[in-house]
This record gives structure tokens, C-alpha cells and sequence, in this order.
């Protein structure tokens, strides 16, 4: 039994987490951390992870990029390892994250959907095939009306995959409407759409001529992050110092 200290236990994904993993036998919540006292939860909660005094194999951070410091001293003090699902982190904090890989083990990705990080490898491949060949590729994100940076860090992430597996012949461009000129061959446009409640879709396409290849992710819903960060939790539970992703816990 894996036994997590659940960081931003009160958030909406903390008490989605809190849910799955009632429904897994392999894994169990001991203990939360959260400012905000409600919503109650079976088990207990302190207001800064700090005060936890409740030993836990593996921390789950879902709260927000200001946490890091915190969360990173605890892990390292009490050598255990992290994943961290926050996103935003400055260069600075992911120097510290770095650095703290080197004292115990932590897992770090810009999305945690298993299909994600499939889609992220299954890219890599595609690109080394279709990008030779002469096919153009573009990247459209689609996320709900609140959400405040665009592109999004998957849409990034997913272009930084097919860009490290040619070598960064790529320029990323974001918006054509200030040049009048043909597209250039090895530029990769990456769109953002926002709208309504949308929870994220995530498409890649290679056009060729007289041919379209699409790759498509669509999360319904955000359980799917959950679900990857306590597959994630109990992957990194019992790890040696390192700096892990979602690539390690799929293992393809």
C-alpha cells in the first residue's frame, strides 16, 4: 500500500485524487495539505506541509507554482519522493526542481494524461517519417474560456517532442496575421481556440499532398490527469533520487 501525502488536497483536483483513490486498493490517502479547510476528508489535514507530521512513501502536489519551495524542502528533508502536477514554474523554480531531482526522486510533467504521454512518444515517430517527407505540421489547442495562458504548456510540450526529434529544425509560430507571406517549410504553427467549458483538445496534423494525418487527444474530462498522477504516485513510491516523467510510469 502506497500511502500519499495529498498537497492541495481541498483544490478541485485534490478532491478528485481524493476519489480515485478510494477505488484503488494499491494506494491509500494519509494525509492532506491544504490552507482551506473544506471540504472535511478521511484523513487528516494540515495548513502548511510543514506541520504534517504523518508519514507518507510519495507527495502529490496539485496546488500552484508558489508552493514549490515548500514542498521541495519537505521532500528533501524527509526523502520523499514528488510529483509535481503544478504548472508555471519559473526558470528559476525549475533549476530548484532540478536540483532537488539529485536528492530524491521526482516526477514532473507538463500533463499528466496517460494519453498525453503516449501521444507525446507516438509524435516522435510520425515526425521522423512525415517530417522528411516534406509534410507541413500544425498544432490547434482547444481549451475552456477561463483558462489563461495560450498556447497551452501541452501544446508546447507536444511540439517540443516532434522539434527534439528533428533535431529543432522547427520555428514555432503563433500568429500569421502580421506577415503577408507563404508559409516557410520548417515552421510549426500552434493555435489556440477558447471557449465555453471545454477541458482540453490537443491536435497535431501532418499535411502532405493530397494526404492529412491527424493526431487527436480529447480529455472529456479531468479525472484523466487525476488518474495519471496517482498512477504516476504509485510508480515513484520506493525511487532513488532522479528526475522522472510520464515516459518512465508508461514505460514504452
Amino acid at each position: 500500500m502506497v500511502n500519499v501525502l495529498m498537497h492541495g488536497c481541498n483544490g478541485r483536483m485534490g478532491q478528485m485524487i481524493t476519489g480515485l483513490v478510494k477505488e484503488d486498493p494499491e494506494i491509500t490517502i494519509a494525509a492532506g495539505v491544504d490552507k482551506f479547510q473544506e471540504p472535511q476528508n478521511p484523513y487528516p489535514v494540515f495548513d502548511s506541509i510543514g506541520k504534517c507530521d504523518v508519514r507518507a512513501d510519495v507527495v502529490i502536489d496539485f496546488s500552484t507554482a508558489a508552493a514549490l519551495e515548500e514542498v521541495l524542502a519537505y521532500c528533501v528533508e524527509k526523502q520523499v519522493p514528488a510529483v509535481l502536477c503544478s504548472t508555471g514554474y519559473s526558470e528559476e523554480q525549475l533549476g530548484k526542481i532540478a536540483e532537488a531531482s539529485e536528492k530524491t526522486a521526482i516526477l514532473k510533467s507538463a500533463n499528466m494524461s496517460m494519453g498525453i504521454n503516449l501521444l507525446l512518444k507516438l509524435l516522435k515517430d510520425a515526425a521522423k517519417v512525415l517530417s522528411p517527407a516534406g509534410y507541413d505540421i500544425e498544432l490547434v489547442e482547444r481549451h475552456h474560456n477561463q483558462k489563461l495562458d495560450a498556447p497551452s504548456g501541452t501544446a508546447l510540450a507536444l511540439a517540443d517532442s516532434i522539434n527534439d526529434a528533428m533535431g529543432g529544425q522547427y520555428e514555432y509560430v503563433y500568429d500569421r496575421s502580421q506577415v503577408r507571406r507563404k508559409r516557410e517549410k520548417k515552421e510549426m504553427g500552434i493555435s489556440a481556440v477558447r471557449g465555453g467549458t471545454i477541458v482540453g483538445e490537443h491536435e497535431v496534423i501532418f499535411a502532405g499532398v493530397d494526404e492529412v494525418i491527424e493526431f487527436k487527444h480529447t480529455a472529456f474530462s479531468r479525472s484523466v490527469f487525476g488518474k495519471g498522477a496517482v498512477e504516476a504516485a504509485k510508480f515513484l513510491a520506493g525511487k532513488t533520487a532522479g528526475m522522472y516523467d510520464m515516459s518512465d510510469v508508461i514505460q514504452f
